[in-house]
């Protein structure tokens, strides 16, 4: 039984954690099925949208606390193992940002601790309404600092702030009222929506979505002057491709584009 399950659908690539009984926790295993399995699509002109999701119970509960108690063994009190554990979570958090295809969370159960930073990491989320979400690790004495890059860069400072030191969680609804996720839905239609995200991405132009998603990323980054000139340059390359032409000419004539790619 693989730990990371892969299907194509069309244009779409899903992925789905399979470690049901360890509620899907980034163990070193799962990252690494992770890391792999992104590279490589990374660089697939065939897949144009990632989705990710968890078996059983839950998304995903955050780092494997079993593993990381064995790491105490070492002599210096696991330090070396710690910082390499967080070191390889944060590549596979930079990954999921930096591969061309926007990548979308399909949340149910409970996504906790480093499962909440992955939900907070991907490009955009979904998630049945029962869901719960939390950076609670402060309930067990380890505060959530690296959970805290990504929360605190998708929801208020202060809402981030109240999880990240009272260790309560908040709910689908909340959490898309904050901006954690897209929105929320029943848990029947939890796939069929997520799937109809993933279709309607995959059906624009995928240069453009490539070349968008990127930009998006580093613009955030700068200043607005900057970041204005940036994206005009941007524009200008996308302006330059032959199918961006196809599909303005298309929308003025009336008709569908037919794009070579």
């Amino acid at each position: 039984m693989a730990i990371l399950e892969v299907t194509q659908r069309g244009a779409v690539t899903d992925l789905v954690m399979n470690a049901p009984e360890r509620l899907n926790a980034l163990s070193d295993e799962m990252l690494a099925a992770l890391q792999e399995t992104l590279d490589g699509l990374a660089d697939d002109p065939a897949t144009r949208v990632v989705t990710l999701s968890g078996s059983g119970k839950a998304f995903c509960a955050g780092h494997d606390l079993r593993q990381m108690t064995a790491m105490r063994q070492a002599e210096d009190g696991g330090a070396a193992a710690f910082k390499d554990l967080f070191d390889r979570c944060a590549r596979v958090m930079a990954r999921i940002q930096s591969m061309p295809q926007p990548v979308i969370a399909s949340v149910h159960g409970i996504a906790t601790a480093a499962g909440c930073q992955l939900v907070a990491t991907c490009d955009l989320a979904m998630a049945a309404q029962d869901t719960r979400f939390g950076v609670n690790g402060v309930n067990i004495g380890l505060f959530c600092s690296t959970p805290m890059v990504a929360l605190s860069r998708n929801i208020p400072r202060k809402q981030a702030f109240e999880m990240l030191t009272t260790g309560t969680f908040i709910n689908a609804a909340r959490a898309a009222e904050l901006g954690l996720i897209n929105r929320a839905v029943s848990a029947d239609a939890l796939q069929k929506e997520t799937a109809a995200m993933a279709d309607l991405i995959a059906s624009k132009l995928g240069a453009a979505v490539k070349i968008g998603k990127r930009a998006f990323y580093e613009q955030l980054q700068m200043p607005v002057a900057d970041a204005y000139a940036f994206t005009g340059d941007v524009m200008v390359e996308n302006m330059g491709y032959a199918d961006t032409k196809e599909g303005i000419d298309a929308f003025l004539e009336k008709r569908d584009p037919d794009w070579s790619q």
